[in-house]
């Protein structure tokens, strides 16, 4: 054997032209399945209440208001999430560690916008359906939340410190207006008095 030295390892990732290209079939595919084929398929073990002759009631058809929403929101959270593109790393970590921090777009009303969009699409199918199983799936699917909310914001506020802990401060973790009055003022820099 000779000498030949061994390459540089290659960082862990994969490049992040890839994950462009992955993210139409995990938005356009994955997601849907997901979030609206296995809701569908929970409706067919037990009765669609409200649901006569294969058509649902009106009172059924409000869960149209939730599902629109929910949509609308992961569309938003796709299309703001590609404008972040040239923000990834050259390598994007697959460990589910957090690549960059998002502030912008949905993640100024939400930290957690996913979420609620996810639960949203949820439950407007539990209502739409009049289904008790799809309603248990939106359950369960709100207590792995509860759970994994908490981790994600660990694994944030560790990576990105001072800048997650003012974005934190700043937006709520589920719903409403940022608030600028919430962060602290950088040293030397005149106050926020807009709003007061």
């Amino acid at each position: 054997m000779g000498n030949a030295e061994s390459p540089e390892p290659r960082p862990a990732g994969i490049p992040r032209r890839l994950v462009l290209a992955l993210a139409p079939g995990v938005w356009l595919v994955a997601l849907p399945a997901v979030h609206a084929g296995i809701p569908w398929a929970l409706s067919h073990l037990g009765p669609r209440y409200g649901w006569a002759d294969g058509e649902p009631a009106g009172w059924n058809l409000l869960g149209y208001v939730p599902v629109a929403v929910g949509a609308v929101l992961l569309v938003w959270i796709m299309v703001f999430g590609l404008s972040q593109y040239r923000n990834l790393p050259e390598r994007v970590p697959i460990d589910w560690s957090p690549a960059l921090l998002m502030t912008g777009g949905p993640y100024a009303f939400s930290r957690h916008p996913m979420y609620i969009g996810e639960l949203a699409l949820w439950l407007g199918w539990a209502i739409l359906y009049g289904s008790i199983p799809v309603l248990i799936g939106f359950a369960v699917l709100g207590a792995v939340v509860a759970l994994l909310a908490p981790r994600e914001e660990r694994a944030l506020e560790a990576k990105f410190g001072e800048v997650y802990r003012q974005y934190k401060a700043r937006v709520p973790p589920w719903l409403g207006v940022a608030r600028r009055d919430r962060v602290p003022a950088e040293p030397g820099a005149a106050p926020d008095r807009r709003g007061t």
